[in-house]
């Protein structure tokens, strides 16, 4: 059994495109998404048209949470312009979505953490960047969950990890259309690949056994930097082209 899991594209239809390009090659028995599919100052209608055709099973992210509830606050710009730019068809789709789920018995999918898609599973901020929390930590925050291998997204950063107190691992795939980013919450910090490439991941599993490959896939993020250009979104643009922040932004 083959399965790519993919995540936080975005928006990002030209990272996304590439992504399926490489999928064809992969031949996965099966593909999972685990949500903020849309968001971002590129193409949320053409992502979320090609997404809702293909119906993978999707998680619903943060991003997609705020935006399908609507209304959102100009101030808030991602999710603000995403908003408008969506149809009623992708809106729906959105709101169909989610938060997360069992894929099968022993592989459980969410965005964050299994209670909150707005916590990261596997990271710890410390004084604006990010380290692997201690394993205590993340063992509270997988709150119980028992399925053996947990898929979780969010930080943008592929890792593969194994909780020695209960066996279990923790995979989080990397981001489909975003390389860095910069968060408030829970308070100012960084996140950065150091390159512009697309991310996702494939499980194997043989015989009762798990192996992953993490995938860094080319495409033209320039076009992509120069639409969140366009947008009104320098710091997008930074981060697309070259997979890290500004200092400063």
């Amino acid at each position: 059994m083959r399965i790519a899991v993919i995540s936080d594209i975005h928006g990002n239809v030209k990272a996304l495109e590439a992504v399926l390009d490489d999928l064809a090659h992969q031949a996965p028995d099966a593909i999972v998404n685990l949500g903020d599919c849309v968001s971002g100052p590129l193409w949320p209608e053409e992502t979320a048209v090609i997404l809702r055709g293909l119906g993978w099973p999707t998680v619903r992210g943060n991003h997609d949470r705020v935006v399908a509830a609507g209304n959102v606050p100009t101030n808030n710009r991602t999710d603000s312009f995403t908003e408008t730019a969506l149809s009623s068809e992708s809106l729906g789709w959105l709101r169909s979505l989610k938060p997360a789920f069992h894929f099968s018995y022993q592989i459980f999918l969410c965005h964050g953490t299994p209670r909150n898609d707005d916590e990261y599973l596997i990271e710890k901020v410390d004084r604006g960047s990010t380290r692997v929390a201690p394993e205590a930590d993340i063992v509270r925050r997988v709150d119980g969950e028992k399925a053996r291998l947990i898929c979780c997204a969010h930080s943008h950063l592929p890792r593969v990890l194994r909780l020695e107190a209960t066996g279990q691992i923790v995979l989080n795939p990397g981001s489909v259309g975003l390389q860095a980013y910069s968060d408030e919450t829970p308070t100012p910090h960084v996140m950065e690949n150091q390159s512009p490439h697309a991310r996702y991941a494939m499980i194997e599993e043989t015989e009762g056994t798990w192996s992953f490959s993490l995938r860094a896939i080319d495409y033209d993020w320039q076009s992509a930097a120069h639409t969140a250009a366009a947008n009104g979104r320098p710091d997008w643009a930074q981060a697309l082209a070259t997979g890290h922040m500004q200092v400063g932004s």
